[in-house]
Formats: structure tokens, C-alpha cells, sequence
């Protein structure tokens, strides 16, 4: 057995989740308090943010079903949110602030005209705090908990001052967060550094974890060299220590990937004494079992699904490419990826963003590009597809390995460099692009994607194999008696064996301060 794979079996052994034991339950027969079974979750205002809380929301109503679950929102973004959930989970509008210059309606940051008013943006959903300050003292008595989003801090606050407890999601993987805050805690040696510098380890995380000075999300180095970058301006201002204060931290993860940095992760929250990680994904997966709710299976306009099925005869031939709905991708790099797929002669289903670029070249028969709304999950799931060609944005890397189909990873923004280092280098179910200066060039691409695509090549074989062991890991983790779902029955009955209707002890602010709730 090499090396990677005898990692990822260390890695799928029992462990930190595994031997967490359930709470006992409650010995007498008292009606349970008023707001024990009600929980609370709000989302970001990014689809990258949401859907796993839509699914989260979906697979608690699935699995738990006495809970009353309600979705905070905000108008424009309403119709998303219905259409990913079932009935039984109530939707709350809260009005979007204005802010000028960010443009009347705009409420998601895919619809930002410009990625230039990002920081606009986040300081807008700051403003959410009274509204949403506002619902939670509507209530008749303090729910259950607050599943919330990171870049939420204010929820924070808000929740200990009515005595509810918040439960902190991120969107990221253990691997990828914990790696960021060691970072944030102990910067890496001057000399490793600089770009191009050597590899070097994360203090704090385990000894396997190797980085380059290139793999550090900008915001990380923002924080702790330009605390006057406006996103690291709203970090400080309006985060605080609000993360770390936090119950506990949601994770779309599962443990034969991430529980090995859970330990890391878990030591960061020192505000709150026992924080736990809670691994409870794939929630895609966790939320399947819901037929109840209209999603992608029902929806896909563009036809790539019969585009894939017209393939069929010949399985695991098709490069499926897509970089996500935030980053912004140039139309000369472009340009150089349309060149290369075509030159690879693998044919390709291309989700673009752009709806003014076109292709310099004839894609013929074989070359599909699809400017609309792709049903991913599904797509991956195709078996006339091999490989997916992706800026390894989380959730996307959770669709495709839990689809059995390796990576081409090509990150772009965030923590995506940290989340290829994982797929790729400890996951071992992919390959990356190399990048000059940001830009990948057609002979790059064509060289990758056929190193990915050939199933009968040394490279291909392995990432494969690694890809198809993880899919059988995360169905297993969602599955009665896996680890995502006894996590998500262990975190529920820690929260209602604990429950005390509001009267929480005090805690430590984020700022030292005690603050009696």
C-alpha cells in the first residue's frame, strides 16, 4: 500500500468524532421548555454560503423531525431558498439594508455587478443586526440554537445578549480553516515567506501539513501584514473574536478526509471552553434522502444531462469544467482554456460565466459550453463523466469526490489554493494546474487534462482509485450508524440535554468583557 493511501486509511480510522459519546437522555418526564425544539440558521448571502445551510437545514428536518427549523433570508433571495427546502421548514424575510453604491436588489454576491463592491457588500449584512435582533426578541422564548455564518459576526452577539447559543458555520473544510487560523496565530518563517519560497510546515497542525507561500489565502496574509485591506478592515471591526466565542463550528465535511484536523481547529475556539467540530457532511448527501423539496434533479435547462446521455457508450470520457460563481476568470485565459480542451480531444461540457466571450476556435461535436444554469451535482454523477476540471471551491470538491471523480484543481480565490493542496497532495484524488504569474497556458491544460483523463495511465489509475474511495466514505458517513450522522444526532442532543431556556452561564467576550445573558 503506498503512502497516500495508507494515509487516507489512517485517516478513515476511529478517531476524534467517532469516540465522542451521544449525551444521555433526559431522566425525567417533564414537557421539554418552550424553544428546546426550535432552531434558528442564517445564512450568508453567497450561494457557496447557503446551499450547504439548505441542505443542512434539509437533512435536519429529514433526520430530526420533532425540530421546528426556521431559514432567515431576505427578500430577493427568497425564491432560492423555497425552492431548495421542504415545506416543513419556515422561511423569515429580514429587509436587506441599503448602501449605496451597492444597487437596489442586489442581496447575493453573485449578483454583484462588480467584485469591487464586495467589501460594500459585507458591510450592508452588518446592518442585519437589528432586524435580526429584532426577530429573535419576537420569539417566545429562546430557540434551541443559531446555526449562523461566519462572516454573520453580529449574530453572535445578538444571540448571547436573548441567551441563545450559536453554532458558527464557515463554509470551509476543517483542513483548509484550521490551517488558515495557525497562520493567523504563527506566521510562517520570513524566508518561506516570500513567494516561490521553500515549503514549510503550519505550526499547529499536523506534521504532514506542508505549504508554499502561495497556498496562503490573500485575506490570511491581509490580516496579519495590511490590516487596512477593506475585507480584512471588516474581519477586525465586525467579526472580532465572534468566531472563536462560538458554541461550536459546523463543518461540510466528513472524517476519513478532515477528522484528523479537527483536534487543530477545535484549539483555535479558546473564548469557549469545549467547542467541538462538528463533521457533518457531505450535507448534500446528509439532505438526500428528502424527496419532499424541488432541486436540480428536476431542473436542468440547458440539457446537458441529455447532451451526457448521447456519451454514454463511452463512460468516464467527458471533462466537465466549471470555476464557480464568484471568481472572476479573464476572457485571454479563457481564451487558452478553450484552446487546450479542444487540443486534449477529450470532449468537454463547459459552465461559463461570461455572456459576451466566445470560443476562438470551432468546439465541434464533442465541445458543449453552457452559459446557464448547470445541475453540477448530477452532471458529476454522470457516468459519461471522468474528471472535473475545478477552481476547488469546497463544495465542489465534496460533489465530485463524493461522485467517485477526481480533480483537476485550477484555484482561483480564498482558500481554494489550501483545498487543492489537500485533494491533491493528502487526499491524493487529483491533479494541479501550474500556474505562471496566475495564468495557465493551452499547452498546460491539454497536458493536465489528458493526465487526468487517461484512465489507463499511472496518474489516472491512482487519482481514480483515491476519488472512488472517498465516494464509498462519504455515502457511508451519511448512512445510518456513519459518522456525519451520528455527529448530527450527537450535536442535536447536546444542545437539548443542555438547553436551559435563556439562562446561559456568562462567557467571555470576544472583546474580555463578561457579559451575563
Amino acid at each position: 500500500m503506498d503512502e497516500p493511501q495508507q494515509r487516507l486509511v489512517d485517516l478513515a480510522a476511529p478517531s476524534h468524532t467517532q469516540k465522542r459519546p451521544a449525551m444521555a437522555n433526559r431522566g425525567d418526564n417533564a414537557s421539554p421548555p418552550p424553544g428546546r425544539d426550535h432552531v434558528v440558521i442564517f445564512p450568508f448571502m453567497a450561494k457557496g454560503h447557503t446551499l450547504p445551510l439548505l441542505h443542512f437545514a434539509t437533512a435536519l428536518s429529514l433526520h430530526h423531525r420533532t425540530l421546528r427549523l426556521t431559514l432567515l433570508t431576505t427578500p430577493a433571495n427568497r425564491a432560492f431558498a423555497r425552492s431548495h427546502l421542504p415545506a416543513s421548514v419556515n422561511l423569515v424575510e429580514l429587509p436587506f439594508p441599503s448602501l449605496p453604491p451597492l444597487p437596489a436588489g442586489v442581496e447575493s454576491t453573485d449578483a454583484l455587478p462588480s467584485r469591487s463592491l464586495y467589501p460594500t457588500f459585507l458591510r450592508a449584512t452588518a446592518l442585519l443586526r437589528e432586524p435580526f435582533a429584532a426577530f429573535l426578541s419576537s420569539l417566545p422564548s429562546p430557540p434551541l440554537a443559531l446555526i449562523s455564518d461566519f462572516f454573520l459576526g453580529f449574530t453572535h452577539r445578538v444571540a448571547r445578549a436573548a441567551g441563545v447559543r450559536r453554532v458558527e458555520f464557515n463554509g470551509m473544510s476543517c483542513f483548509s480553516l484550521a490551517t488558515c487560523k495557525a497562520l493567523i496565530a504563527c506566521q510562517p518563517p520570513a524566508a518561506s515567506a516570500e513567494p516561490g519560497g521553500a515549503p514549510f510546515h503550519v505550526q499547529g497542525m499536523p506534521e504532514h501539513v506542508v505549504i508554499t507561500a502561495e497556498d496562503v489565502p490573500s485575506e490570511v496574509w491581509n490580516l496579519v501584514s495590511d490590516p487596512e485591506d477593506a475585507v480584512a478592515r471588516f474581519i477586525v471591526d465586525e467579526l472580532g473574536g465572534s468566531d472563536e466565542a462560538s458554541w461550536g463550528v459546523l463543518v461540510n465535511s466528513f472524517a476519513a478526509v478532515d477528522e484528523a484536523y479537527a483536534a487543530a481547529l477545535e484549539s483555535f475556539y479558546h473564548y469557549q471552553p469545549g467547542t467541538r467540530a462538528w463533521l457533518v457532511g457531505p450535507l448534500f448527501l446528509a439532505a438526500a434522502g428528502d424527496e419532499s423539496s424541488k432541486s436540480e434533479r428536476d431542473d436542468d435547462p440547458e440539457g446537458c444531462l441529455s447532451w451526457l446521455d448521447q456519451r454514454s457508450g463511452q463512460p468516464g470520457t467527458v471533462v466537465y469544467v466549471s470555476f464557480g460563481t464568484e471568481a472572476h476568470v479573464s476572457d485571454e485565459q479563457l481564451e487558452e482554456i478553450a484552446l487546450g480542451l479542444v487540443q486534449s480531444g477529450y470532449p468537454f461540457l463547459w459552465a461559463v460565466r461570461s455572456p459576451a466571450w466566445s470560443p476562438p476556435v470551432d468546439l465541434g461535436p464533442n465541445g458543449r459550453i453552457v452559459r446557464g444554469w448547470v445541475p453540477q451535482r448530477r452532471v458529476l454523477a454522470h457516468k459519461a463523466v471522468g474528471g472535473f476540471v475545478s477552481h476547488t471551491g469546497w463544495n465542489s470538491v465534496m460533489e465530485s469526490l463524493s461522485a467517485g471523480k477526481p480533480v483537476l484543481a485550477w484555484p482561483l480565490i480564498a482558500e481554494q489554493r489550501l483545498n487543492a493542496r489537500h485533494v491533491v497532495d493528502i487526499v491524493g484524488a487529483g491533479v494541479r494546474v501550474d500556474a505562471k504569474a496566475g495564468f495557465v497556458e493551452r499547452a498546460e491544460v491539454e497536458e493536465k487534462v489528458r493526465v487526468l483523463m487517461d484512465a489507463d495511465g499511472e496518474v489516472g489509475k491512482r487519482v481514480r482509485a483515491r476519488a472512488a474511495w472517498v465516494q464509498e466514505m462519504a455515502r457511508s458517513a451519511v448512512s445510518d450508524g456513519g459518522t456525519s450522522r451520528l455527529a448530527l444526532h450527537n450535536l442535536v442532543q447536546e444542545l437539548q440535554t443542555t438547553y436551559k431556556g435563556g439562562d446561559t452561564e456568562k462567557a467571555i467576550e470576544c472583546n474580555g468583557e463578561a457579559t451575563a445573558t
